[in-house]
């Protein structure tokens, strides 16, 4: 089995992955070789999730219309319906 060093740990993060070890009962190692391989077990499906900034950059420009924005206003006006259920409040 091997080992592993990792130097120049920011005192910060290593103070998170103790603190998380002791609430698991779990050493700083077991710690980490647990977080490696959650990250490694869930990475494709991390890669493959698009991002909501990826997920609107692919909706623009996606919407093909020949018609003029007043003209879509004019219909979805057209298409509502008023109803007296409101009128009272709430």
């Amino acid at each position: 089995m091997a080992n592993l060093q990792i130097k120049g740990v920011d005192d910060g993060l290593y103070e998170q992955i103790k603190d998380l070890a002791a609430k698991e009962n779990r050493s700083v190692s077991q710690q980490i070789l647990f977080l490696a391989k959650e990250y490694l077990a869930k990475r494709k499906t991390i890669q493959s999730t698009k991002s909501p900034a990826r997920v609107l950059l692919d909706l623009a420009g996606s919407w093909d219309d020949t018609r003029s924005a007043e003209d879509i206003i004019k219909e979805i006006k057209g298409a509502r319906k008023n109803t007296k259920r409101l009128r009272r409040g709430l």
